[in-house]
Order: structure tokens, then sequence, then C-alpha cells
């Protein structure tokens, strides 16, 4: 799950990280009273999305820049006004873009340096590990390609915790002087306290500034949680602004689907997460795009399978189905019924591709047969991939 970044200024500055002043806005009379409330000369408009690049981006009205420096609170109010209610649109939003319906006021802040900063899961190590460069201000992807050496990676052990050493180490490493390590060394313990107490995948402050006063500040933030530990976390639960996600995501949630969207035209309908991720493959050896993974689970109910079957029907990209069930717990007889029923309130608008093996594969067969349903069968994983792509090119199968 993500949140907005004054969302994530605010956990922050609530765990004891130096941010600078500044409040959100969700109207430009908003934006301009709090500009007029900060005892500065200058302020910073942002656009608040879910997404990276804003300052680079533009707003499908033509506006540019969802990134703006200003003198004055009138400026502030003007600015807001061409945000508010617009679409920001990103290399990461897509094409599409994002709907802005905030946006965060700060204070202007001189920078004498801009490092970077995050505390990620890593999957090899089953450890947090921090990830610390002096080249702050800039997607840590292209520092990593051009510049590998200038970023530092300082595993944490997990019982142990971050240790002071450690703190060190890393604070020296982004150019911090022997002397100068209190201020960086705490704002690192408070981060990674913040971290391990609210279950996140990922605390990422870029930029970090070091300010001409010597105050060390975080910019910007990018906070990630474990979706699978947020009900420990109601607080962080009401964060969430369904307008940033994506509306396959939050019905799958809605029925608890594992589903993830992708960008092919192929529909995908699997049980079990390895099966699904070999079907996914299958279609690109086949020459096709899966539209999403969707593992209904092996203990699906027929509520659930038609929750999905709907979900794919209502997917615009999606120009074939690929069902393929391997019977187990989730019986081929009732994913059968679950199809039927979810066909019969929404009549299928593309072609369905289904292969069934396991248990009561036969009853299964013999439901959707008697069904009058327009689907294909197959009986190998190769032939219902190649089925599927056949479909979705628009070419006719049996």
């Amino acid at each position: 799950m993500n949140i907005h970044e004054y969302q994530a200024r605010d956990l922050l500055a609530a765990s004891g990280v130096a941010i600078p002043r500044g409040a959100v806005a969700k109207t430009p009379e908003e934006a301009e009273s709090i500009a007029r409330s900060l005892p500065c000369n200058s302020f910073v408009v942002k656009a608040q999305v879910h997404a990276g690049g804003r300052g680079k981006g533009h707003f499908t009205d033509g506006y540019k820049s969802g990134v703006h420096l200003v003198k004055t609170p009138h400026q502030v109010r003007d600015v807001a006004k061409h945000m508010i209610g617009n679409t920001l649109v990103t290399h990461q939003t897509g094409p599409e873009g994002k709907p802005v319906h905030a946006v965060l006021v700060g204070e202007s802040t001189e920078i004498a340096r801009e490092l970077y900063l995050a505390i990620v899961l890593d999957r090899d190590s089953g450890c947090p590990v921090i990830v610390a460069s002096q080249q702050g201000g800039m997607e840590i992807e292209a520092v990593a390609e051009k510049s590998p050496e200038a970023i530092l990676r300082e595993v944490i052990h997990p019982g142990l915790g971050l240790q002071p050493y450690q703190a060190r180490k890393v604070s020296i490493f982004l150019g911090f002087p022997s002397t100068g390590l209190r201020a960086p060394c705490r704002l690192l313990h408070a981060t990674y306290r913040l971290f391990i107490e609210k279950d996140c995948s990922q605390v990422e402050i870029n930029p970090l500034a070091v300010t001409k006063g010597g105050d060390v500040l975080a910019l910007d933030a990018k906070l990630n949680f474990d979706d699978n530990a947020l009900f420990r976390h109601k607080e962080i639960q009401d964060l969430q602004d369904p307008s940033q996600e994506d509306p396959r995501d939050l019905a799958a949630a809605e029925h608890h689907l594992n589903y993830i969207g992708l960008d092919g035209n192929i529909g995908c309908m699997v049980n079990g997460a390895g099966l699904a991720m070999a079907t996914l493959d299958l279609i690109q050896a086949a020459g096709g795009k899966p539209a999403n993974f969707l593992d209904v689970g092996g203990g699906a109910s027929e509520a659930m399978i038609t929750a999905a079957f709907r979900l794919l029907q209502a997917d615009s990209s999606v120009k074939a189905v690929f069902v393929n069930i391997f019977g187990g717990i989730l019986k081929c007889d009732l994913l059968a019924q679950g199809m039927i029923a979810a066909c019969k309130s929404n009549p299928p608008r593309v072609p369905i591709i289904v292969r069934l093996q396991g248990t009561n594969v036969e009853q299964g067969r013999k439901l959707l047969q008697e069904s009058g349903l327009p689907l294909i069968p197959a009986e190998g994983l190769m032939e219902g991939a190649e089925k599927a792509v056949a479909a979705a090119a628009g070419k006719k199968g049996k």
C-alpha cells in the first residue's frame, strides 16, 4: 500500500525526523492561507499523487510541472488552482495520469547538499537494508547504473536492529564530518524505528537535504507498507486514497483475490501462484501478453470465482480470457458453477478458453458443456495458451 507525500512526512515527523514546515491544502484558498501562515519569503507547491517524477510531469490541460517554486501567497493560490482537480501525467503514471485532489504547501529551503536515503526490505538477505548516496534528488536506479560506487548498502540484522556503528558508518559515507554525526545518526535511528513499527516495505527520503544553516531535513518522502501486516495498523489503512489506486486492484481486494494488473490483452484466471506464473510464461512463449496475474487460490468460494470472472470481463483491455484450473482443494465443478453464474449475470464479451484438470474434472466439464456458454476447451497447457493468443488476435478457434 502507498500513501501520499504529505502523509509520509507526517509519519516521519511523528517518529522524530525533521521536515520543512508546511501543510496540505484541498482548495486554492486553503493553499493561500497556509502560505500566509508560514514565516518565509518563498514557497513550494507540490501536487499530491501516488507517483514520482512530478517535477518533470505535465497536466492533461497543458499546465507544466507538478512542483512549483513561487514567491507570494497569491501565486501559491494560482498554482493550486491549476493543480487541484486536474490530472497529472508523469513517467510513472502512464498516459492516463493521476487525479490531483490536494497540494502540499511548504516553505522553500536553502539547500547546501542533496542526499539519498532509504530503508528497504531486501528479499535476498531477508533483512532491512539501508541504501544511501550523496547523489540525492535523482532516481536511485540511474545512480546505480552510472555510478554504482556512489551507493552504500548496509544490511541490518532484524534481531539486533540498527546499531550505532552502522548509523555512524552511513553518516560518514554521506559526507558528514566526524564532529557532526549526531543529527544524521538521530535521523537514521528515527527512520528505522518507523520502518519497523509500521511494517514498512520501503521508507525513501529523496532528497534528504542539508541546509545552508546545517539542518538535516527530509524534503520528500515515499513510504510503502506490507499489505499482509495492515491488519495491525488501522491508522495506516485509513490513509489509503482510492482515487490513486487501479480500480481493478480495489475490486480484487474487496473479494480477497490475489490480483496484479499487467499491460497485455489476455485475461488469466488460475488457482495457485505457481500455476499462475507458469500460465503467464506460457502465454508469452505463445506470442501473447497477459493482462493480469489472478490467483483465485485453493479455497475459493463460488462467490469469489464469480467476482474474479466479472473483474476480467470488466477490463476493457482484455480481448480473451484463459481459465486454467487444476482442481485440488478448489474442485473443478465448483469453478464451473462460478463461471456459469458470472456469465449468466454478465454475458461474455470476449472468447473464453477453459482448461480444467484435477478433482471432479468430468463433473466440471459436463456443467460447462451443458450450460450452453460459448467456451473454447483446451486439454494441454500450451494448447490453452496458444488458443488464448489466437482468440485475442481475433482468430477463430474451437
